[in-house]
Formats: structure tokens, sequence, C-alpha cells
């Protein structure tokens, strides 16, 4: 048990789908305490299909419930926040007015206020002949639909209006940091500026030139730090932890999943969650290119005191399993059968688990990829032999996997002297026919981390610059 003196790192993940906060002995290194729940925060989007949006109150009232869940007493001994969360995406809000603070008997909670929809990477407004006629930018990475810029270049060109009533924009995760520092504008780090496009990671600028030249709203850019600093300090009491507690600046949450279990330079992970990574640290000195690849499935992350980690990151993850069971329980309802979707999930992964070889094939890119956005899920050597859930909860799994592997190959991990994969993620953990594939694809050891997500590793960070 912990003693009174005990001191302790919050560590905060706002994922697409869930929420996750841990606290973190700073001594002995360990969690102590976590809460995990689905934020449930999807919305309607006024552009339709395309348009992926979710509802800022309902991710910070389900961040609140987590909060809610750890001891008190160790709350009231936190000595730093750590924040990360699902990269790419753009929420505005009013700098003066982005929330309300509201005090109650178990502690003060800010509530969103003047705050619009978080516009997530999964957003698909941009189309392919819109983002080509945007600006180049002057940078190693690309611009995908999704992206922060990319959403504001959207509404600069078709909805100016909407954002004449913001003053600032960020990610969720840099919009939570915040208000918890009554800060007046945004502070992103290198991480989130990267995921954002039309940023320089060997500058650590903007591309303010090339984005005033096309009319974008520049006074909207958040000012700017590296990965790893500090953001400023809470600005009053929070769920019990003291005002004037050090937050970092908000980091994504792909690097501090990394960060989490990548404990040799040898080491690459895969992290499969909402959506799946596969990475491997690059060389210390390296550089990345000067103009982007935007036909490469491989691209190179900022990670943190000037490193890079080459990144395939794919669209599709745990969401491909989640859409085949939200298939299956719409079809069930279609009977008059209600099923719960965990049950459904359970019973896809026994059944998969007795199915362990299949010839049935599936490419499950249902949301495309950056590097091709027109590419689409097929599925091929269908046959009334290979139909049952076994088969094709097999071939969904085995074909996440095989997309992973095709956009990076496990030759290129052996060439880069990767000697093992540390695995992590939620869809990862909970589900062992992906596991069985990960070990069927790649010729290397494969070592599951119990404390590895993005929470821990983000607390681990805030732990080791303090």
């Amino acid at each position: 048990m912990a003693s009174s003196s005990s001191k302790y790192v919050l560590g905060l993940d706002l994922g697409t789908s869930s929420i996750k906060v841990v606290l973190l002995d700073s001594q002995s290194n360990t969690v102590t305490d976590s809460c995990s729940l689905p934020t449930r925060a999807d919305t309607s989007s006024d552009v339709g299909t395309h348009g992926k949006e979710q509802d800022p109150e309902q991710i910070i009232l389900t961040l609140d419930q987590c909060l809610a869940a750890l001891p008190r007493d160790k709350l009231q001994n936190v000595t730093s926040i750590g924040v990360s969360g699902q990269m790419h995406g753009v929420v505005f809000w009013n700098a003066k007015t982005g929330c309300e603070w509201s005090s109650a008997d178990t502690g003060s909670r800010f509530i969103p206020k003047d705050v619009s929809h978080l516009i997530t990477w999964q957003d698909g407004r941009c189309t392919s002949d819109f983002l080509s006629a945007l600006p180049k930018p002057q940078s190693h990475l690309s611009v995908a639909t999704g992206f922060g810029c990319a959403t504001i270049f959207w509404y600069t060109k078709n909805r100016p209006e909407f954002l004449a009533g913001f003053s600032a924009a960020g990610t969720i995760h840099d919009y939570v940091v915040s208000m918890l520092c009554g800060a007046q504008g945004c502070v992103m780090s290198e991480q989130n500026a990267a995921g954002w496009g039309y940023f320089d990671t060997t500058t650590m600028q903007w591309n303010t030139d090339i984005l005033k030249g096309a009319g974008f709203p520049v006074h909207l850019l958040p000012d700017l730090v590296n990965s790893g600093s500090m953001a400023g300090e809470t600005c009053s009491e929070w769920h019990g932890i003291p005002a004037h507690t050090p937050v970092g600046a908000a980091l994504g949450d792909f690097q501090c999943s990394v960060y989490s279990c990548m404990t040799n330079p040898a080491d690459a992970v895969l992290n499969i969650s909402t959506s799946a990574q596969l990475t491997y640290a690059m060389p210390a000195g390296f550089a990345p290119p000067c103009a982007p690849d935007p036909l490469s499935p491989v691209a190179f992350f900022p990670y943190f005191d000037g490193s890079y980690l080459a990144v395939a990151a794919s669209l599709n993850g745990g969401n491909v399993m989640a859409t085949f069971v939200g298939m299956l329980s719409a079809w069930m309802k279609e009977f008059g059968v209600e099923v719960r979707d965990s049950d459904i999930y359970s019973r896809l992964i026994e059944r998969g688990l007795d199915q362990p070889h299949t010839d049935l094939r599936v490419t499950p890119t249902l949301l495309g990829e950056r590097h091709d956005s027109a590419g689409r899920g097929l599925v091929a050597s269908i046959s009334p032999s290979n139909l049952s859930l076994g088969h094709v909860t097999r071939a969904v799994c085995r074909g996440i996997l095989e997309n992973v592997a095709a956009m990076m190959p496990p030759q290129m991990l052996l060439e880069a002297g990767v000697q093992r994969i540390m695995g992590s993620g939620s869809a990862l953990s909970r589900n062992e026919v992906l596991r069985q594939e990960v070990e069927r694809l790649f010729p290397l050891p494969v070592v599951y981390g119990k404390e590895v997500d993005s929470a821990v590793g983000v607390a681990m960070v805030l732990r080791d610059k303090q």
C-alpha cells in the first residue's frame, strides 16, 4: 500500500472511443490506480456521412467520471499532470470563455462553453480534389483529410462565418490543457503540430508564409513548445488536485503509447487501438526528407529530444472489428434479436480461436489509407465452407495485420535492426486472435506489456521530465 507521503503523476488519455486515467507512483514508477470508460461522444455532422465529429461536453463528462473513480487522497498528492489524446483533429473555442468552473463537494470541474464540436482524425470532408488544390507544405509530412490545418482550410473556403466566433484552436487534449491552465490561447507540442500539417519539424515553425498566402487564418495557429515541456499550472483545484499543479503540453497518443513500452532502441512497437501503427526508432541524428512522399505508407513522426519514429500508421485497426460487431448487431436487430455488442465481440473471438486457419481473404481497409485514399475493403476466395463466424473473424483479424505488414514489411524491421516487437493498445490486448496473427506474420519475438498505453506513457514522460 502506498504511504501517505507518496507522490503521483496523473496521466490522461483522451482517445477516439474511450478515456483512460492513471495514477503513476513517482518513486516506484508503477501504476497504482486507473479507470477507463467509453466516451460515446460521436455526434451528427452537418456535412453528412463524410463528417466525423464528437461532442466535447460528453468527452469532458467522461473524463470527470474517470477522475471521480480515483482515490481522492491520492489525487491530492498529484505533483504533475500529463495529457495525451487522439491526434490530427481540431476543436475551436473562445479563449476567454472556453469553459466555466463549477465547485462541488467532490471538487472543482470545468464545463465546456463556447466550444465547437471536435472534428476528428477520421473526418472525410476534405476530398482528394480539395487537398490537391491546397498549397504544398514545407514539411516532410503530407497533409490529409482529418488533419487540423486541412479542416481549417475547409472552413475558410466553405464556411468562413463558422470560424468568426472562435479565437483559439487545437486538438481536444490541447483544449483540456488550456482550460486546466486558464490559458488565453493554446500551446501545442511539436508532436501535435506535426499531426496538424503545415509544420516544419526541423525548424519547429508553422509554414506561416505559405498559409498566409493561401488565406489561412493564422491567428488560430497555437504557440509551439518542445514535446515534454510544461504548458503551465492548474488555475484552480480540480477533482482534489491542488491549484498550481504543473501541466505538461499535450502530447500525441501514439508517441505516448510508444514511450510506455519501447525500452530498447532495438524494439519495434505495434499499437492497435481504434487505428493501428507499427513503428521503430530512427538512429540518432536522423533527419527526415525535405518533402513528403504522399504515396509512401511509412512516415517519420517527431518523438522526443529531436528524435524520430518510422511509422506505418494505418487508419484501419480496432475500428474494423467494431464495424464488424456493429454490422452483426444491426442484422440481428432486423430479426428482432437484441444482443449486447460486448457479447458479440466475445463470441467472435471464441469462434476465431476455434478456427486457426482459413482460406477466406479479407482486405479490411474500410477507411482507405492516407497513401491510398481510394482503396477500400475487399473479400475474396469465398466458398460455402468458409462463411462461418470463425472463418470470417479469423480472416478479418488476419487482414488487419496483413495490411499493416504490407505498409511496413517484416524485412524492413529486420534491416533496421529490430529484435523484438512490443505489443500495445486496447484492441490488441483484448483480442487473442489478433495477437496470434501478429506472431504468425512477424518473424520476431512479440512481448505484450501489462501497463502499456498512452495514459501510462504520458505519465512516464512527465515523471521523467520533472
